[in-house]
């Protein structure tokens, strides 16, 4: 089966027509990663026509398509999910859970518990660091004063720590880690989950950095009102943007999986063509996840 290339929606619902045509394509992306039976660990199968399950040759264990995927159970039907999914990543900004609510017809908590599931989908491996040249500087987020310069302290504010990779044709990947304050010791998470050892890192004057230029290669320089870091002011008035225009309240506990989506998009600009079918295979991938993980997961 061809993988479905493009942006736009029309093509979208040209292809996928019926739930039949969803279940169809997970069948075949799941497929191509292999397989071994859930139950007896047997790596042959045969594929049950009616609903495209897989039977283990060896126990006769039967496997959807869905089952161990953010998939699992589903009930709101695979033609809705396959469109939330397609919203949330192959269009520009993306839209609300009330917004997926009305859209699609289904109530707000299932909309918003499944783009949480689509969001655990697209957080980074972190095994691919990055080099080169990047930009690091925390914000605040939150609050009567979302712009607000400086290193505020407002409990009611959520403070970011952001990293911008870089290169001679403009940004090319950016990563968000929320923190507790402006210590040594919590900005290093952005340093130890995205960033190599040997990247050219550049900040700001904060005494909070130098004694990660133990461990990393960090040069320190004057902000010049914002101007020495163009790039990093660019991307976070943009995440603030997105952030105020599409929702009215985003909980501490979740932020950090607002802040993937958003570095999702970004970092697969340059792949539009395929980042659906990416978000699709991350989900098969992915294993199942019930509300009580969303809710107390990190």
């Amino acid at each position: 089966m061809d993988i479905f290339k493009g942006e736009s929606i029309v093509s979208f619902f040209d292809r996928f027509k019926s739930d039949a045509d969803c279940l169809c394509y997970l069948a075949d992306r799941k497929a191509s990663m292999g397989y071994s039976c859930l139950k007896c660990g047997h790596t042959k199968y045969t594929v049950r026509k009616k609903n495209l399950a897989r039977d283990c040759n060896k126990c006769h264990h039967l496997e959807s398509p869905t089952a161990g995927t953010l998939f699992h159970k589903v009930k709101f039907g695979l033609r809705k999910a396959f469109g939330m999914v397609f919203e949330m990543s192959a269009t520009t900004k993306s839209i609300s859970a009330n917004q997926m609510s009305t859209r699609y017809e289904v109530r707000y908590v299932t909309a918003w518990l499944f783009m949480q599931k689509v969001r655990k989908a697209m957080k980074s491996s972190g095994k691919d660091p990055m080099e080169g040249d990047v930009i690091v500087d925390e914000f605040v987020f939150g609050g009567r004063e979302a712009l607000k310069q400086g290193r505020s302290t407002d409990s009611k504010k959520k403070k970011i720590v952001a990293a911008v990779q870089k290169d001679d044709t403009g940004i090319k990947r950016v990563y968000f880690k929320p923190i507790e304050d402006y210590s040594s010791s919590s900005l290093r998470v952005i340093f130890d989950a995205h960033i190599s050892q040997h990247a050219r890192v550049k900040t700001d004057k904060w005494t909070g950095y130098k004694p990660l230029k133990k461990e990393y290669n960090i040069s320190q320089t004057k902000s010049d009102k914002g101007r020495t870091f163009f790039e990093m002011n660019t991307i976070v008035h943009q995440l603030k943007a997105w952030m105020r225009s599409n929702f009215s309240n985003i909980h501490k506990h979740h932020i950090q999986a607002y802040l993937d989506e958003f570095s999702y998009r970004i970092n697969r600009s340059i792949h539009k063509q395929t980042i659906f079918d990416n978000l699709i295979s991350s989900m098969v991938k992915h294993k199942n996840l019930t509300y009580s993980d969303i809710i107390i997961s990190n």
